[in-house]
């Protein structure tokens, strides 16, 4: 986000006007912030405590805790690999590795580009199709490390089309 504008502290504190009947508000005012912009940093957390008189401490403890908020901005395609026990033990770790390589990017990190956020994940709850990889809510059953050059290169060129 940079340097936040006007507009944004605006929005900000409509998003956290919404919430103020509610006796726990912080978990609908920051999904609604992650909605918005795809990531809550901390000028943000700033606005929200200032606005709600919830610690900073308090609102970056839940930002971190909770794998859907992000301190900095994803990339267009999330790449989530499951590396929960099934799909562990079923070679999710090569998986995960070979996007890794590919894309040239640890977990939690995101492409030069802004392309890809690859991502580890525990458990989706994709046990009986192990192991599992999701891009933006798309899940892929079975992968194989094999597959994943052709999973990036369809991205790309869906990228190049539009």
């Amino acid at each position: 986000m940079g340097k936040i504008t006007a507009t944004a502290v605006a929005k900000i504190e409509e998003i956290c006007n919404r919430y103020t009947n509610e006796k726990t508000p912080l978990m609908m005012i920051l999904s609604d912030i992650q909605n918005e912009y795809g990531y809550i940093p901390l000028e943000v957390q700033e606005i929200v405590s200032k606005k709600t008189g919830i610690s900073v401490a308090e609102i970056y403890g839940v930002v971190t805790f909770y794998s859907f908020f992000s301190l900095t901005p994803k990339g267009k395609y999330v790449i989530g690999c499951c590396l929960g026990t099934a799909c562990y033990v079923k070679g999710a770790q090569r998986v995960i590795d070979k996007f890794s390589e590919i894309l040239n990017i640890g977990p939690g990190e995101t492409t030069e580009d802004g392309l890809f956020t690859l991502d580890a994940l525990r458990c989706i709850g994709a046990c009986g199709i192990a192991p599992a990889v999701t891009i933006n809510g798309k899940v892929y059953p079975k992968m194989d490390p094999a597959q994943v050059p052709a999973v990036i290169e369809s991205y790309k060129k869906e990228e190049a089309s539009a």
